[in-house]
């Protein structure tokens, strides 16, 4: 006993040892940088500094400042003004959420960092951690993770730690900085418009899109900051003191640079109105902290940190000339931990470069089928038996799409760089069945389009088979960035022809393929199989057509609920209590309920979930249990399934919603299969931001809720006391 006793001591001990000396490692490390920061700062002329102020400014010569090149990294690497590289495009980041699996898209990240090195690129514009309100009008909603604050934190911590590494591999020669936007608040708009006015109170602030930058920060050390177009209280963000110092800075701690949306400090006065020129809008968002001006393109007109702009003003005021030094020190500093002082920059040939490599496509097929979610299956209409089908049709616009001349494929969403090539549903589907079964493809119609003279082929070519793959959606022509729409509907003729198709009388699959809830109402009416592929990156038609004919379980759960109609915009499952009188928080002549839930999906086995266990059913505020339950596969076939973790605090001092995610947990079980997941209890799990604005734990129960979706007949229950 004394020798193991002594064992423990001396492992402690050389434990704390080691954690001092990585601390002291680091500290000195960063010292080191911060002289040779001072004394760069001290060197330079105010000239050099405005131009170090600004996205991907040009290497300084004089003396030896290198060039930080600049790219996103959403879902892949994508050079905003070039496509070139043959860089892999994985799935859209709602699909990537769709996987409930962090440790994927830190995989997918990590990927990501070393194509953006091979192309010279150390600073990229993601992850994007805007929380999704529930309003799909907005078109940027493809590059959200979810609704949930909980599940966009996990989500962004595994991204960042993938895209700028850990520990001693933190910015080395494999990562890059990863930049959080839109801070903060950003789709909380009136109108389902990108940028478009909001109004919230600070407590939604703090409890729904603030908790995924301050994970950014206190877990992930991300390296950059970008705020949001909009404003909040007032304020636009872009020279929002109390959001980027007192908050950002002070309260979380985050000590890299900001950078500013495109254009952002200057829309301060051509946007918002609040200063008269350019030169007092510089002056605003400098003051604020935004460190880097990013103008894409570099058009003058539009720039604000320039030396035409802000010079004689600076020369003028000494009192600005630390504002200039903090951001210019900031930018620095960035550059020195990614090692560009101490490296040449690369050449690039635009031509043979193929940053890509084959792993990672093969790692991008993986995520496409881990994000496929399976809405419904009447009758175990899929998978198909590819013994017992002698013809497939395939049809619809978004089937199929041939390479571009310009730009990148139009179905693999919003920023996206331009793959060495894109496999669609139809030729997945061609791969897998070779010559075994006969493909009738047709058209049908354009996704942005009224017209139907494709029907009558698309009609035929289902008459002619014995199942129909039914390819519907959306494109980068209807959703996106800028892509905001005032209804929710299948776009065009779209819906039309997935009635004529239905009328065929043949079994259906419709295969969505898409970057917003949409309110397909018909469509889960009316056809036995329907699968949410999102935006399936550039192997989104071999991950389909495994679903399909069975090589994969769909495992994917929704991170958006799905609303029946745009007039019921928000849909949500973070709602606080309706009115309880006689109207009971209902529509009139509607259902208020989703169409699909957030948390919702099937698969081709089925799965119990035991009633959950506490560990203590009673403990102290300051204490911590934990929860468990046994999941069991009671099918026929190997499969994943999502264990969700709600939490409500039955009675505190403040209002609360109904519930809150606050745990989740993807396993996979073998037929017959039995796995215990548990999840913590403590104070992340059961604080509440009380009267004052602080995260408390309070006396009182919790209603513990665990099951495979936000619907209350999905999820058990048990009470956990809190003293």
């Amino acid at each position: 006993m004394k020798k193991l006793l002594f064992i423990s001591i001396i492992t402690f001990t050389c434990f704390c040892c080691n954690s001092k000396d990585d601390k002291k490692e680091v500290n000195q490390k960063d010292s080191e940088i911060a002289k040779k920061v001072e004394q760069l700062i001290s060197e330079m002329t105010l000239d050099e500094k405005i131009a170090e102020m600004t996205q991907d400014a040009p290497a300084n010569d004089r003396l030896g400042i290198p060039f930080m090149k600049y790219g996103e990294a959403l879902h892949g690497l994508w050079l905003v003004l070039d496509y070139y590289g043959n860089t892999t495009v994985y799935p859209q980041a709602v699909a990537c959420a769709s996987t409930w699996e962090p440790e994927l898209i830190k995989k997918m990240a990590s990927q990501t960092a070393l194509e953006a090195r091979a192309l010279g690129v150390t600073h990229c514009y993601s992850p994007n951690l805007d929380v999704y309100a529930g309003d799909a009008r907005y078109g940027r909603v493809e590059e959200s993770y979810g609704e949930d604050p909980y599940l966009v934190s996990r989500m962004g911590v595994a991204f960042i730690q993938g895209l700028q590494g850990t520990g001693e591999e933190q910015f080395d020669e494999n990562h890059v900085i990863a930049t959080a936007k839109h801070f903060v608040g950003y789709p909380e708009n009136r109108r389902g418009i990108n940028g478009g006015f909001s109004d919230m109170s600070e407590r939604r602030l703090r409890e729904v899109y603030l908790p995924s930058f301050e994970a950014a920060v206190k877990e992930a050390q991300v390296g950059s900051v970008m705020p949001g177009h909009q404003d909040y209280n007032g304020i636009p963000c872009h020279m929002n003191t109390w959001l980027l110092k007192d908050i950002l800075r002070d309260e979380l701690g985050f000590d890299g640079f900001i950078v500013s949306d495109n254009n952002d400090v200057g829309r301060i006065e051509t946007m918002h109105f609040i200063s008269e020129t350019r030169t007092k809008a510089a002056i605003l968002g400098l003051k604020a902290g935004v460190d880097m001006d990013l103008v894409i393109g570099k058009n003058v007109e539009l720039a604000t940190y320039h030396a035409n702009v802000l010079k004689d003003t600076v020369m003028q005021d000494p009192s600005l000339m630390p504002y200039i030094d903090k951001a210019t020190s900031r930018i620095l500093t960035a550059k020195y931990k990614l090692g560009l002082f101490d490296s040449e920059q690369k050449e690039i040939d635009e031509e043979t470069v193929n940053a890509g490599r084959e792993e990672h496509r093969e790692f991008a097929l993986e995520i496409a089928e881990k994000s496929i979610i399976m809405l419904k299956n009447d009758n175990n209409l899929l998978p198909l038996d590819l013994s017992k089908i002698k013809s497939l049709a395939v049809i619809g616009p978004n089937a199929h799409e041939k390479r571009p001349k310009k730009g990148t494929y139009k179905l693999l969403g919003g920023y996206s760089g331009l793959p060495p090539y894109y496999v669609s549903i139809l030729d997945g589907l061609k791969n897998k069945v070779g010559d075994k079964v006969k493909i009738n493809y047709a058209k049908g119609c354009d996704i942005n389009s009224f017209s139907k003279e494709g029907f009558s082929e698309a009609v035929s070519a289902a008459k002619k088979s014995d199942a129909v793959v039914l390819v519907v959606g959306s494109s980068h022509k209807t959703c996106g960035e800028g892509g905001d729409r005032s209804d929710l509907d299948l776009y065009g003729v779209q819906n039309e022809l997935v009635e004529a198709i239905h009328k065929t009388g043949k079994p259906v699959i419709v295969v969505l393929v898409n970057g917003r809830p949409l309110s397909i109402n018909y469509i889960a009416e009316n056809i036995p199989s329907v699968l949410e592929t999102w935006y399936g990156g550039m192997r989104a038609g071999d991950a389909v057509a495994n679903v399909i004919f069975g090589d994969v379980n769909p495992g994917g759960k929704l991170t958006m609920s799905f609303p029946r109609s745009v007039g019921q915009v928000p849909v949500t499952y973070l709602e606080r209590p309706d009115f309880i009188g006689s109207g009971k928080g209902k529509y009139r002549f509607s259902d208020k309920s989703p169409l699909f839930p957030f948390g919702y999906g099937l698969s081709y086995t089925t799965f119990k979930i035991s009633e959950p266990k506490l560990k203590n059913t009673s403990i102290d505020t300051n204490e911590t249990t934990t929860v468990s339950v046994d999941v069991t596969n009671t099918g026929e076939r190997e499969g994943d399934e999502v264990v969700q973790l709600y939490v409500r605090d039955d009675f505190a001092s403040v209002g609360r919603y109904l519930k809150m995610l606050k745990g989740f947990k993807r396993i996979s079980l073998k037929p017959g299969e039995t796995k215990t997941v548990s999840f913590d209890l403590g104070f992340n799990e059961l604080n509440v931001l009380n009267q004052e604005m602080k995260k408390v734990v309070e006396p009182g129960t919790f209603t513990i809720s665990v099951g495979n979706s936000s619907l209350e007949k999905d999820l058990q229950k048990v009470t956990l006391e809190v003293r």
